[in-house]
């Protein structure tokens, strides 16, 4: 599995479960974008990321390989991302 460096993250996801889940989008610069909310994020360790956005911050740990991207709350909900292509838009 790959390491968690910002470039690792950076793209557009898209949340399982099909074609109209949720897009998450993660900039170089530290915002994210999550459907229509703007928000920002940051990397730290091990293996953790801080989301805020207007209505909550969340701390989630975070494993990322090529095309996969799962985020676990600490004993709770997992959610668990596609990362989308060029082709498939």
């Amino acid at each position: 599995m790959a390491g968690c460096g910002n470039s690792s993250i950076v793209g557009k996801w898209q949340m399982a479960g099909g074609q109209n889940q949720t897009v998450w989008e993660f900039s170089s610069n530290g915002s994210v974008l999550v459907g229509e909310v703007a928000g920002r994020y940051k990397l730290g360790d091990p293996d953790r990321i801080k989301i805020e956005t207007p209505f909550s911050t969340t701390v989630y740990q975070v494993k990322i390989s090529t095309d996969q991207l799962v985020l676990q709350e600490p004993g709770g909900s997992k959610l668990e991302f596609t990362r989308i292509t060029e082709a498939q838009r």
